[in-house]
């Protein structure tokens, strides 16, 4: 078997194991079942075009949960109304009476708390490792966590969370997440659909930055050849001309003033020749 197909075998098999379990996640973290399978084929995509870093992660099935995670809740979604976080679930299958409600309870949170509770409530994730998928400070994901407890709590009073430790809180809520999640009948992609759609990906990229590099050397050769190498003036407008300036005349050298001194010397010599004594 070669390095290839023992990459795509173990891909397979984390695809095998995980993919229906995190999309009914996921359709608790958005309540639409499209934007929930979406979100995990594009976090399984990811996970095989950076495959050599995913293979050695300790662990791969948290890497693709937190890629479809940020997928999902990307703010952009809400510009598509088919991909648009639902303030109501659609399609719910309900395994309890008020699983509805619990829903609608848990849409109703922002989305940085609803993550927090869906993985430290529902997944049974610790706070530290919740903090550090959240991106978050641990006093900060304690603090959404409790948040969002007390909005669950004041929606649906019939939980029973009122007036109990937080840890007693936890599992309450994990029991029934784990029950709704489970109800939802999901069909993730096949793994190998999955990853012919992420080389596809792959090769569309580099034929996009191929066809920019292209363009942009083109449009780079015809700059060249279309602009003068040297400065041509319009014919329509003339040259411009500097105004007239009376220059001052230029002062003289020692060399001039030995000249004129020469010539008063010259002159007062001939005047006294051609007058006579007195006597």
């Amino acid at each position: 078997m070669t390095q290839r197909e023992q990459a795509a075998s173990a891909f397979d098999d984390l695809h095998a194991r995980h993919a229906a379990a995190l999309t009914q996640q996921t359709y608790l973290l958005t309540g639409r079942p499209r934007l929930a399978r979406r979100a995990v084929e594009q976090g399984f995509r990811l996970a095989w075009q950076r495959w050599p870093q995913v293979a050695v992660d300790p662990d791969p099935a948290g890497w693709v949960r937190a890629a479809a995670y940020e997928y999902a809740l990307t703010p952009w979604h809400r510009l598509c109304p088919g991909l648009r976080p639902a303030r109501k679930p659609k399609h719910v299958q309900e395994s309890g009476p008020s699983d509805r409600a619990l829903l609608e309870a848990l849409l109703s949170l922002p989305a940085p708390y609803r993550r927090a509770l869906l993985l430290h409530d529902g997944l049974g994730m610790g706070l530290y490792e919740t903090a550090a998928e959240i991106e978050a400070s641990t006093p900060a994901a304690a603090g959404r966590l409790t948040h969002a407890r007390e909005r669950v709590a004041e929606r649906l009073p019939e939980l029973g969370l009122g007036g109990q430790e937080p840890v007693r809180q936890g599992e309450i809520l994990r029991a029934r997440l784990t029950g709704l999640a489970a109800a939802q009948q999901v069909s993730p992609a096949a793994a190998q659909c999955v990853r012919s759609g992420s080389e596809r990906s792959d090769l569309r990229v580099t034929l996009a930055a191929v066809g920019l590099t292209g363009l942009f050397a083109l449009a780079t050769l015809v700059m060249m050849i279309v602009t003068p190498d040297h400065y041509t003036p319009s014919p329509d407008r003339p040259l411009a001309t500097a105004p007239h300036t009376r220059l001052s005349p230029a002062p003289r050298h020692g060399a001039d003033i030995r000249k004129q001194g020469n010539a008063a010397v010259r002159k007062r010599l001939r005047q006294a020749r051609l007058t006579p004594d007195v006597r």
